[in-house]
């Protein structure tokens, strides 16, 4: 579901130096997992850049990347890195992007909150109910594993332009998009809370961030990524120390290189990683160590565009990729 959000906009407008009202706008779209990030940023942005706002809308990481290469918005929030087919169609526009880091997330596998019998998932029983084959055929929690109720499920997850969703089929599935086809799909987390809250026999998947804000509508699920390791939960703590795994991500912005160099788009990017830590923590994701902020500004002010992560998963370690 595509939602424009207009932050701030007629108390924080600003007079220019000759005594003009001013009407500097900054564009952002994309994901809904970076979105919470964005708008904190956006909203104390506005607060010290008098003149300047900043609209923000989601339509995911896909649909994000779609308007930046035919020149429509500025900064994609993006939470996985761009594809190669992306860069390619931006390519034959003339449009290129910098790619900046500016937060870990986990990925938040959710029941209801009075589901009593799922203590802990498997990637393997993950990649059980989402695969193609699945449709049609795991339809009840019993055929996930035995001893479980024998309930319909009903699944939840983000729309097919959702980095989540990319991120999620990928890892899980062991290809980018390749999913049932036969569960609720939307671009807004909110909506996917709301039905798995409102559903005992529901099971869904989001970005940390929209669970940690919705803890007491829904439970989390433990994840064991490997044999003989304990399930784990998606705290602030396992995805900073990465034994989340392997659903622990970073997230990102993109911001057209073109649009880079106009004033105002430079002020709100050095202030997007100056004040990212303290503002990340606040909408419940994880911040990147005070080196890689510094670095990524580093990265904006030589404008270096392309994909810190190519030939790499996306979960390949930060550190390691921007030495």
């Amino acid at each position: 579901m595509n939602r424009v959000v207009l932050i701030a906009v007629a108390c924080l407008m600003g007079l220019s130096e000759s005594g003009w009202a001013s009407s500097k706008i900054i564009t952002i779209d994309g994901s809904s997992t970076v979105f919470p990030i964005t708008e904190a940023v956006a909203e104390s942005f506005q607060q010290v850049a008098r003149g300047t706002r900043v609209t923000i809308g989601i339509s995911g990481t896909g649909g994000g990347f779609k308007k930046l290469c035919a020149g429509e918005i500025d900064i994609v929030n993006a939470s996985r890195t761009m594809k190669a087919a992306e860069v390619a169609a931006c390519a034959l526009k003339k449009v290129a992007a910098i790619e900046l880091p500016v937060a870990y997330d986990g990925i938040a596998v959710v029941v209801n909150s009075k589901n009593t019998w799922v203590d802990a998932l498997t990637v393997a029983e993950l990649k059980k109910i989402w695969e193609p084959s699945a449709q049609g055929k795991i339809t009840t929690w019993n055929q996930i594993r035995s001893g479980w109720p024998k309930r319909e499920i009903h699944l939840f997850g983000p729309g097919v332009d959702s980095g989540t969703f990319d991120y999620f089929t990928e890892t899980v599935v062991g290809k980018g998009g390749a999913s049932r086809g036969d569960f609720t799909a939307s671009e807004d987390d909110n909506v996917l809370v709301q039905g798995v809250a409102m559903d005992l026999g529901s099971l869904g998947f989001f970005g940390m961030g929209y669970y940690e804000a919705n803890a007491d509508r829904l439970k989390a699920v433990p994840i064991r990524g490997a044999e003989g390791r304990p399930p784990v939960l998606p705290t602030y703590e396992r995805v900073s120390d990465r034994t989340y795994a392997p659903l622990s991500r970073p997230l990102f912005v993109y911001v057209r290189k073109e649009a880079a160099g106009r004033p105002e788009i430079a002020q709100f990017v050095r202030f997007y990683l100056k004040h990212a830590a303290a503002l990340v923590k606040e909408v419940g994701n994880v911040p990147l160590s005070d080196s890689l902020y510094v670095r990524a500004l580093d990265r904006f002010e030589r404008r270096v565009v392309g994909s810190l992560f190519l030939g790499q998963s996306s979960s390949a370690d930060l550190e390691k990729l921007m030495k």
